[in-house]
């Protein structure tokens, strides 16, 4: 008895001990963990800043490009006829969402819906406009007929699309 009575002398005090600083080791190491994951966040959200909100603005730039008043002036040229026009208001959102469709990593899943919709949107409007015109109808003829409808409507898809991301931006920064 005397033995086991020295032996629950020595190993009780060292396993006191060794728990202590287990735990001590323990709360320690999760510190530093947390903290090397904070300077590692903070890294990361130096560098993604300035990306984006890149993202943001290269998104914005091409709602602006494929609003359609905005295409028709810049692509329609006076020797076209309507088909012309037609395929080549198309190919422009066709290039533009191509050009700019990485930027969705950058955005919210919602927003970046309601992107694709106002590309989808102007693609169905100008495909609309140009069916309701004679195979003949000249570039002039659709250009009219297209920038008269965007006058009527109360409000473009692509300022409807470009106000999300504003807010986006805001919420986000």
């Amino acid at each position: 008895m005397e033995i086991v009575l020295e032996i629950i002398k020595y190993t009780l005090p060292a396993a006191i001990v060794f728990v202590g600083v287990y735990f001590i080791l323990k709360s320690f190491m999760d510190a530093e963990r947390r903290k090397m994951e904070m300077t590692y966040r903070t890294g990361n959200s130096k560098m993604i800043t300035p990306v984006k909100l890149q993202a943001y603005e290269r998104m914005i730039l091409f709602l602006e490009r494929i609003s359609i008043s905005n295409m028709v002036m810049r692509i329609y040229n006076g020797k076209m006829s309507a088909k012309e026009l037609q395929n080549a208001l198309l190919a422009s959102i066709r290039s533009e969402y191509d050009h700019n469709v990485s930027q969705q990593l950058y955005i919210s899943s919602k927003t970046w819906a309601l992107i694709k919709s106002t590309r989808e949107e102007n693609v169905k409007v100008i495909n609309s406009c140009a069916e309701q015109l004679k195979d003949d109808a000249s570039g002039l003829e659709l250009s009219q007929f297209l920038l008269e409808l965007v006058g009527q409507m109360e409000k473009m898809p692509t300022d409807v699309a470009i106000e999300a991301l504003k807010n986006e931006v805001n919420k986000a920064f």
